[in-house]
């Protein structure tokens, strides 16, 4: 029996969806990337802003239609999505035979096996979940690069947030079983390891006694290549930083060893301490700035990511110069913006002053127009330097696709590397050495060094 897995939504989604697809393998399920020739399709559906949960329904009534035109006859969603809506969207789907919770992607066997036409909702309570181990089976999407989950749930309470109620509480894997993991993706080829939570600078908090993500990355670090080690150790980069949870432990970290990539994804969501307030974030504009600075003090080849919301219930055009004024002093390397996404079932609806869309729509255009400038012109200093780049993807005529230290997968740039000159091939998923010769406004052109 032949099965697809459409996997939508972040990192930590992706990494649900691997798992899922390790126990329906070793269950002997066969996997194909083609929907029409699956006898059963699953959907890992997210839904923690209004765009996403509209994707995920309009992914499900697409692959729906295989039911009839297809060979599949039973259809799972998982995630997010029925987590979020529960029997709501049970009771309006009849096309879907069982709806899986965030708390029940170890059932996905059992749900797949089931006979009958009834929708069903599987829907434990995501805190009692059983978390999964290194032994659990899991295809990965890339044979050389990894997401790594290093914990489950969120703990924190900012008032435009959807995840705790979803995921759970904050939940640390314990540091042993992580690095076991590691170790085994490590062997099988990964070159790159991309550690993921909700609040990953946060892990080990919750633990007695407590660790800390600056003690992973150093047991982490040392992990051997073994047989498929490229030019250096396979990278390690951290996604999903909290200001409030990052310490001089993690800096330090980093700073000490060369493949853990001198990267730091510190969403700080807005720079208006009014409105950071009236998000339920406690780390204020200047707090924000002292970290910055002191992330780059302690690590003079710091990347600085971030993401922030605009069009947030009572930001006014002050509250959004704020702001302006701040990603044009730190001029972060990357940085994603969102517009507010209003839903019934999160705090800050019930918060007065919600800003018209245009308005939202207008302050995003000029954040992303400020974005792009700095953006550019960080990309035309890096041209005559030489970065290992990972390569990712080969595009005809002596060009190849990859990515620097300070490209994370999907979010930020590429860089292009020609081998012309070169005059060879090059191995997907290992490093090279490129000098930058051009430079875009969020992607880079070189050359085999």
């Amino acid at each position: 029996m032949k099965l697809h897995l459409t996997s939508l939504g972040c990192a930590k989604n992706q990494v649900d969806s691997e798992l899922m697809l390790g126990r329906l393998r070793q269950a002997g399920w066969i996997i194909t990337d083609d929907p029409e020739e699956a006898h059963a399709i699953v959907v890992n559906t997210c839904s923690f802003i209004e765009a996403a949960a509209q994707e995920s329904l309009d992914t499900i009534l697409e692959l729906a239609d295989y039911k009839k035109s297809g060979a599949c006859r039973r259809l799972v969603v998982a995630g997010c999505l029925p987590e979020r809506y529960r029997e709501e969207i049970v009771n309006t789907m009849p096309e879907v035979d069982v709806f899986l919770g965030t708390g029940a992607f170890d059932q996905i066997v059992a749900a797949l096996g089931k006979a009958g036409r009834t929708c069903k909702a599987i829907l434990p309570d995501p805190d009692a979940a059983r978390d999964p181990d290194h032994e659990c089976p899991r295809v990965l999407s890339a044979p050389h690069m990894a997401y790594l989950k290093i914990a489950e749930g969120c703990s924190r309470s900012c008032s435009y947030c959807i995840i705790p109620k979803l995921r759970g509480r904050h939940r640390s894997r314990p540091m042993e079983d992580v690095v076991a993991e590691a170790r085994d993706l490590v062997a099988s080829g990964v070159n790159e390891l991309i550690l993921v939570a909700q609040d990953s600078t946060a892990y080990g908090a919750d633990m007695a006694p407590r660790r800390s993500l600056g003690r992973l990355i150093e047991s982490l670090a040392g992990i051997s290549a073994g047989k498929g080690a490229a030019l250096h150790a396979p990278w390690i980069r951290v996604l999903y930083g909290h200001p409030e949870s990052i310490d001089d432990d993690f800096i330090r970290a980093v700073a000490a060893h060369p493949n853990a990539c001198s990267y730091f994804d510190i969403p700080i969501q807005h720079a208006s301490d009014r409105v950071l307030k009236r998000m339920g974030r406690r780390t204020p504009r200047e707090k924000l700035r002292t970290l910055f600075r002191r992330i780059r003090g302690m690590v003079p080849d710091a990347v600085l990511r971030t993401t922030v919301i605009v069009g947030f219930p009572g930001e006014t055009d002050r509250d959004f110069d704020e702001l302006m004024r701040f990603v044009e002093d730190i001029r972060f390397d990357h940085l994603g913006a969102f517009v507010y996404s209003d839903a019934e079932d999160i705090p800050s609806h019930r918060l007065r002053g919600h800003v018209p869309e245009a308005i939202a729509q207008d302050r995003f255009d000029q954040l992303m127009s400020a974005q792009m400038e700095i953006a550019a012109e960080i990309n035309q200093g890096r041209i005559e330097k030489t970065y290992g780049v990972l390569i990712e993807e080969h595009l005809g005529n002596h060009l190849y696709a990859g990515r620097t230290y300070f490209q994370a997968p999907e979010v930020d740039g590429v860089t292009y590397v020609n081998t012309a000159r070169f005059g060879h091939e090059l191995a997907i998923g290992r490093f090279v050495r490129a000098r930058i010769t051009d430079a875009m406004d969020y992607d880079l052109m070189g050359e085999v060094a």
